[in-house]
């Protein structure tokens, strides 16, 4: 997905060691939650995307996909391509929210191969190592983020990423 498709937009603002600090301005997004281990999260967010919204358009597919699991429930979004500024069309179905997200601090590190719960934790479990010694402060929960089509088999991308608040750095 990510060789093809427009990528949401980051300012990276440092690194340390392998986790990188990034400035996230705001994004239309629409997002959805259900049981985890269920593909109906994806499947509402494809059937809006394909013209199951109250403007039938079609919206063209971007990266990455942020996942997010908090006990048994999972939450998937798809962020907008970057026309839709303030406002997109509303979804029809139930359940499947469109929202504009506000502009963030994100700590994120990467890893390759197909995502797993053993990758995301050993992931997470790096990131909250660096930034403690960093002494950046966490505000949130992990997310996972997704750039490519389950087709993809080489140099695949992933993200584990968490909100921060950074240490000495001035907000655009």
């Amino acid at each position: 997905m990510a060789q093809s498709y427009q990528t949401q937009p980051y300012e990276l603002i440092s690194v340390h060691q392998d986790v990188e600090i990034r400035y996230y301005p705001p994004a239309m997004k629409v997002k959805v939650s259900g049981p985890l281990r269920n593909n109906r999260n994806f499947n509402a967010l494809f059937r809006y995307i394909s013209g199951d919204n109250d403007s039938r358009e079609k919206i063209a597919m971007t990266t990455p996909v942020y996942m997010e699991t908090q006990e048994d429930v999972q939450t998937m979004e798809f962020v907008l391509p970057k026309k839709y500024k303030e406002t997109a069309p509303k979804p029809i179905a139930k359940g499947v929210k469109v929202y504009q997200s506000e502009q963030t601090y994100f700590a994120a590190i990467r890893y390759g191969g197909y995502s797993n719960e053993s990758k995301v934790l050993k992931a997470k479990q790096r990131l909250f190592s660096v930034l403690d010694k960093e002494q950046i402060e966490i505000m949130g929960d992990i997310l996972v983020l997704s750039y490519d089509s389950p087709y993809k088999f080489y140099n695949r991308r992933n993200e584990v990423i968490v909100k921060v608040m950074p240490v000495d750095i001035e907000k655009p």
